[in-house]
Formats: structure tokens, sequence, C-alpha cells
């Protein structure tokens, strides 16, 4: 069954780009048929970076521009469809899949959601992850996404009583998102490079080529953690 792969995190600079980036770089390397999509208008630095493959879409409120989204389910019924969304852009996306009873109809279409949360591990990135845990319920899975470049100690998180209760609750598959060394990684965005460039650029050296390697396959050691995640490879 396709899955609709929803890249969030709600706030902006939590890292959602570089992990769907990073998805991206997996589905292709791994010779995944899919379709990426571009939803953040203000910045998009996703569809920037792979302009050739993405897509655009457009989340709203506004009735009158309601049916710009639909394009990804439609797309999502051939293929698997990863989602990079913008910031404050979850009562959108909400709506859309409420509004269209989407869980049901992908129950009857054999399309999947699967949420991937990318958080900072700050306070108000972990009540934005509690509010769409609790939104969906059961309805739509959730991977929270630790992302690692952004905080390196997470212990706060794992004796936090609430957000534990959370987790195991609602079975939340919890992986964690590698840091990229700072010098590749401001070269990646400067440039607007994939990784697939990124690996082969001698701007890096030896050993900074070697650093986005063993950056990537950290990263998708932790995609493959996700049990939904397997049956898009098979």
């Amino acid at each position: 069954m396709p899955t609709i792969h929803l890249i969030d995190g709600e706030k902006g600079g939590v890292g959602k780009s570089l992990v769907t980036r990073t998805m991206i770089q997996y589905f292709l390397d791994k010779k995944i048929p899919f379709v990426p999509v571009e939803t953040d208008r203000s910045n998009p630095d996703v569809a920037g970076v792979y302009k050739g493959i993405c897509q655009y879409a457009v989340f709203s409120e506004n009735e009158r521009q309601a049916d710009k989204a639909d394009r990804i389910f439609e797309m999502a019924t051939n293929k698997p469809v990863v989602v990079n969304l913008a910031a404050q852009s979850h009562r959108a996306v909400f709506d859309w899949i409420e509004r269209n009873q989407l869980i049901e109809l992908g129950n009857s279409e054999g399309v999947t959601f699967c949420k991937w949360f990318v958080s900072t591990g700050g306070y108000d990135s972990l009540n934005l992850f509690g509010q769409s845990v609790n939104s969906y319920g059961e309805k739509i899975p959730h991977i929270l996404v630790r992302n690692l470049g952004l905080c390196d100690d997470w212990e706060h998180v794992d004796s936090d009583v609430n957000i534990q209760k959370l987790i195991k609750k609602y079975k939340i598959i919890v992986i964690d998102f590698p840091k990229l060394a700072y010098k590749e990684r401001n070269i990646i965005d400067q440039n607007r490079m994939t990784f697939a460039e990124a690996r082969e650029n001698k701007e890096f050296g030896i050993i900074g080529r070697q650093r986005v390697v063993n950056f990537l396959k950290l990263a998708y050691a932790e995609f493959e953690k996700v049990g939904i995640w397997n049956e898009e490879v098979k």
C-alpha cells in the first residue's frame, strides 16, 4: 500500500527540509519509485534542490484553494509520496484529511498516511508534537524524529512522563536523525546540492565526503527502523 509520508514539525527551523531531502535521497538510492512534493511556498528549499523531480502542492484553509492539495492523494494511489510540510500547516492539513475523509478513502483506495514529526527537543516542539498526535489519535501513525543536529541530549524527553505516556499509548516509533557536520551542511545548503552530488564533491575532500556518506548511512538505518517503511522497500 503506497504511503503519504508527511514530514512535519510545525515550527520553522526544526530540520524538516533536511529530513525530507535525506528521505528523498533514500528513495533514489534504493531505486524505489516515489513522488516528492513541496508545500512550503515561502522557502521551497526541497524543490530548489530536487527541482527536476519535485512536485508542488498547497495546503490552505481557504475553501476556494482546498483542492490544491488533492493531487497528493491522487499521486499516492500509484506510488509513495514524500511531502515537505510548511511551518504552521497542521490545521490546514488536518482539515483537508478530515473534510475529505481521506483515512476512510485511503482504506478503500489502498493509500495510508504516516507522519514523521521532526523535533528539536524544546518545550514548544514537544508540545506541538503532542498536539499532532492527539489530533489524529490512532488514525495516522506518528514517528518522533529526534533531530540530533539541534539537540544531542534527550534525557529530559526520556524522563518526561506525559510524552512517554503518549509514545506508549499510540505505539509511536522514536528515531534519532543524525547530525550532519557543519562545514558539509553549509556547503550543501549554499550550493543547493543533492546528497548524490555532495558524495562526489571534491571541495569536501576525502574525509568530508566520507562524513556525508556516514551521515546518510546512519539516517537510512534510522529510517529502516520504521515498520511501515518496509512495505515500500519490498
